[in-house]
């Protein structure tokens, strides 16, 4: 078939549901209100370890409005069967009201049902709970390990160290940060009869879906989960909360449909975040730079009842030419909610130690930190000896080092001065994984020339029904308002979570197979058409432009999709669509590249940072829309320094109870925290990795710019801070 015209690939196109969401039309979870919904609020443990030992509810009940009040004395038994399709991590999920145990602060106790929300509130403060509490571990330095260790070793790391000209060890400590996103956690569930209908807050429908089959014991079927608007979410909706499952139960003994919403407060002992970690790191390398051993030694915090774990390995194993390495990861069971993915989960940890350690081997020898980079360059994915489908890293670190101005900074610590403040730059590389899950789409063409294109995807930020949209009309020869893409119902076609900068090569691949489909289908029914223009040409030499079929080399002889299908008395034309990874998987090693540059200003009074500028280029594949791709970058750069000079979730460790739960007291970056940002995309597609050619964006973005934050306050102060956030206090 000849190649399909592209008009809306590539261009940076505004998005197609941005007028709901700036006019309020986008409905998101807790904007649904079935009739005769009534409103749930949870009430939590005021311990972090125990049990409840006396529940009070008679204030509560009470009270003119309250339905009910529900808690392990009353609830049903639900079945909580085990559920493999899900995202759940690995150990006994937290059962909502099944027993009278306490594993953390803030975990839901009970919740009251009122016909409104404020004497819903009002009821949920007079429930009075006792306790037989214990002292909680919380903290997890001095916490023993537990659980089987990850490990990796090539080569003989300890060997290599034993005989490097340059050795050097480092401990870098990551706070905990929780991901804050514009839309709280919030669910509203109805049953009609035994089927169960929830909107919710999520990033797979369809793993909700699963999920909450499993905890009531029903087939699958008999749940439908609906969220076509989701307010960000970066990875703390990727799996289903207690407070999902709490609105369902609730629902259900109720009779009424049930909205959930949980506060700001909430959201930091709910639902999870980015866990605390400690990474230690020990260099080996030769007088030029030449990196000849690594040992990584990692503890991360996790919940007693759960494990969780990331791709937290991955980077330090592929991402330099280093023939020794050896890593251990061991996670530190506390007395704490599970942790959870955030966004560049994994890589985005590992790289703020691994590019901090490079960086300090760098200013050990001598020798420029990206000159460092590329004298450790592999040919060769070093993990497992797979073939690169694209690594460009080299031309990310060039692109970044020319546009950045990196040849203009004195290389000596402490050097340069603007006033009262020392300017120092920084750099660090990374990466992250191309992954790809099956997905399919349905596409429909209406006899009125317009399409429709379903996927159970997700959208919760990047852009997905523009994204999506823009694939469509192009392969469909239709401009883009004649294309409307529909996710977030678990009705519709499988789709994967999105998260892992997956969802554009798996569900973006399923659309165009889907689409291409149905062009064909229209281009064999107008040949074969005695009445069609089109009648006896070769399919191979038909395109569709703006809904019209014509000879590629011959504009002039075609016709519409809609005198086709009106000719041939059809009401539309449909075909299903799906993609899946294949053999590639097995035979590349498929990654997106990024290479970030700062310039950062610190008081050097006061120890106040200020970010001055970055830069970011990634080597992503094909960028389908620019727009979109930029929204990402500059977000993630603002997440980013958010990690390195803000964010910081504070326990107090004699109770277990998250002191800054709130927007106030937890910094986040604001529109004074953030300079010039600028990215730069390298020209090119990875057909290796998915038929669209893109590697994935959303995730890498975040990856690398903590560490060149970190590095170039160190390059401004002459003092290494080991620990993120970076604060005055740690400067003075």
């Amino acid at each position: 078939m000849s190649p399909q015209p592209q008009a809306a690939v590539g261009a940076p196109l505004s998005r197609v549901d941005g007028r709901l969401k700036v006019t309020g039309q986008a409905k998101y979870a807790a904007d649904h209100d079935p009739e005769g919904v009534v409103h749930a609020v949870v009430v939590d443990s005021t311990v972090a370890l125990g049990r409840i030992t006396g529940i009070d509810t008679r204030a509560a009940l009470a009270q003119s409005g309250v339905l009910t009040v529900i808690s392990h004395l009353n609830a049903p038994t639900l079945a909580y069967r085990d559920n493999p399709g899900g995202y759940n991590p690995p150990g006994r999920r937290l059962r909502a009201f099944q027993d009278d145990q306490i594993l953390f602060h803030g975990q839901p106790v009970a919740v009251v049902v009122a016909t409104t929300l404020e004497v819903a509130q009002h009821a949920a403060d007079l429930v009075e709970i006792e306790y037989d509490s214990r002292r909680p571990t919380t903290d997890m330095s001095g916490s023993p390990a537990g659980g089987t260790p990850q490990n990796y070793a090539r080569g003989d790391a300890a060997a290599a160290l034993d005989s490097a000209a340059v050795r050097m060890e480092a401990t870098y400590r990551l706070a905990r940060n929780h991901h804050n996103a514009m839309e709280p956690h919030a669910t509203v569930a109805r049953w009609d009869g035994d089927k169960l209908t929830v909107w919710d807050k999520t990033q797979w429908v369809q793993g909700t879906r699963n999920e909450l089959a499993a905890v009531f014991g029903i087939p699958q079927d008999s749940v439908r989960v609906l969220s076509p608007f989701v307010g960000g979410a970066f990875g703390n909706a990727s799996r289903v909360w207690p407070q999902t499952t709490i609105a369902a139960l609730a629902a259900r003994e109720t009779g009424r449909p049930v909205k959930l919403a949980l506060t700001r407060e909430q959201l930091y002992f709910h639902v999870g975040y980015r866990p605390t970690y400690e990474y230690r790191v020990h260099v080996g390398s030769d007088r030029r730079g030449r990196v000849t051993a690594m040992v990584h030694d990692l503890r991360s915090e996790t919940s007693r009842y759960e494990t969780h774990g990331e791709p937290i390995l991955s980077l330090g194993q592929m991402l330099y030419d280093t023939p020794n390495v050896r890593m251990t990861q061991q996670s530190v069971p506390l007395d704490v909610n599970t942790p959870t993915w955030m966004r560049g989960p994994g890589y985005s940890t590992a790289s703020y130690a691994v590019e901090s350690a490079l960086d300090e081997l760098a200013y050990e020898l001598g020798v420029d930190p990206i000159e460092l980079r590329l004298r450790n360059e592999p040919e060769q994915d070093p993990s497992d000896g797979l073939p690169f489908s694209t690594r460009r890293l080299r031309e990310c670190l060039a692109t970044g080092a020319r546009e950045f101005g990196w040849n203009r900074r004195n290389p000596r610590p402490r050097s340069t001065h603007d006033g009262d403040w020392l300017i120092g730059t920084g750099m660090a590389a990374g990466a992250y994984h191309t992954r790809r899950d099956p997905a399919q789409a349905s596409v429909r063409l209406d006899a009125d020339g317009t399409a429709l294109v379903q996927s159970a995807a997700s959208d919760m930020g990047p852009g997905t029904y523009t994204s999506m949209t823009q694939v469509a009309a192009d392969a469909l020869g239709l401009t883009m308002r004649n294309v409307t893409f529909r996710l977030g119902d678990s009705l519709m076609p499988p789709a994967p979570l999105q998260g892992g900068s997956k969802t554009m090569a798996s569900v973006g691949s399923a659309v165009q197979d889907g689409c291409d489909k149905l062009r064909r289908q229209a281009i064999k029914l107008a040949v074969e058409d005695e009445d069609s223009p089109l009648y006896g040409v070769d399919p191979a030499d038909v395109v569709v432009r703006g809904g019209r079929l014509h000879v590629k080399d011959n504009p002039v002889r075609g016709e519409t999709y809609r005198q086709l299908l009106a000719r041939n008395n059809r009401g539309r034309l449909e075909a299903n669509g799906s993609y899946a990874p294949g053999e590639e998987v097995e035979r590349f090693s498929t990654h997106a590249y990024c290479a970030t540059f700062a310039e950062v200003a610190v008081d050097r009074r006061l120890g106040l940072v200020r970010v001055r500028r970055m830069l970011g280029v990634y080597d992503v594949g094909r960028v389908i829309s620019p727009k979109l791709a930029d929204s990402q970058a500059l977000g993630a750069m603002v997440g980013g320094i958010g990690t390195a000079l803000l964010e910081h979730t504070v326990t107090d460790h004699r109770d277990g109870r998250i002191v800054n739960a709130n927007l106030a007291d937890y910094l986040v970056p604001v529109n004074a925290d953030i300079p010039d940002l600028r990215a730069v995309y390298l020209e090119g597609e990875d057909t290796e990795a998915d038929p669209l050619g893109v590697k994935g964006l959303g995730e890498v973005v975040q990856v690398g710019v903590a560490p060149a934050v970190a590095n170039a306050v160190f390059h401004a102060t002459g003092r290494r801070i080991r620990e993120l956030p970076i604060t005055a206090e740690a400067l003075i």
